[in-house]
């Protein structure tokens, strides 16, 4: 039971799964406060305007006279968010889940078991240890 659970957890697909709902939902509000109360103030602090998603600012006309805006340091704001929670989540997650992976696969190829500290003994092995204490119990003289 707990080696199909351990084959599960390994698989590719789940730890992809993990990664994502990382990005998602851990490192995002964090990395999204520092990005806008940090680096989204100094790059507008370059284009003279208050934030980042206010900065490179595109001026185009509208059909019925006016005029809008499109605001492209709000894209780059985003894209700096992404950057950061990408980077954070490979040198926290993924690296060392690939290291453990290709160190499991060098001991496979080496001949040498992989560790499994959950391993229970089997039930042949059980067996021969309970007939081996009773035989010393059996051969130990009687208590007085």
């Amino acid at each position: 039971m707990l080696k199909g659970f351990r084959e599960f957890i390994l698989r590719g697909n789940v730890i992809d799964l993990a990664v994502a709902v990382v990005i998602g939902a851990a490192f995002t509000a964090v990395v999204t406060a520092i990005v806008t109360a940090v680096i989204n103030p100094l790059i507008g602090a370059l284009f003279s305007a208050e934030s980042l998603a206010e900065a490179l600012p595109v001026r185009i006309p509208t059909l019925a006279g006016g005029e809008t805006f499109i605001y492209f340091g709000a894209v780059i704001g985003a894209l700096l968010n992404f950057i950061i929670v990408a980077a954070v989540v490979y040198f926290a997650l993924v690296m060392p889940v690939n290291a453990l992976t290709r160190r499991a696969e060098e001991r496979r190829k080496a001949g040498q078991p992989a560790v499994d500290e959950t391993a229970l003994p089997t039930e042949l092995e059980l067996l021969a240890e309970i007939r081996d204490l009773l035989a010393k119990r059996d051969a130990a003289p009687p208590a007085q």
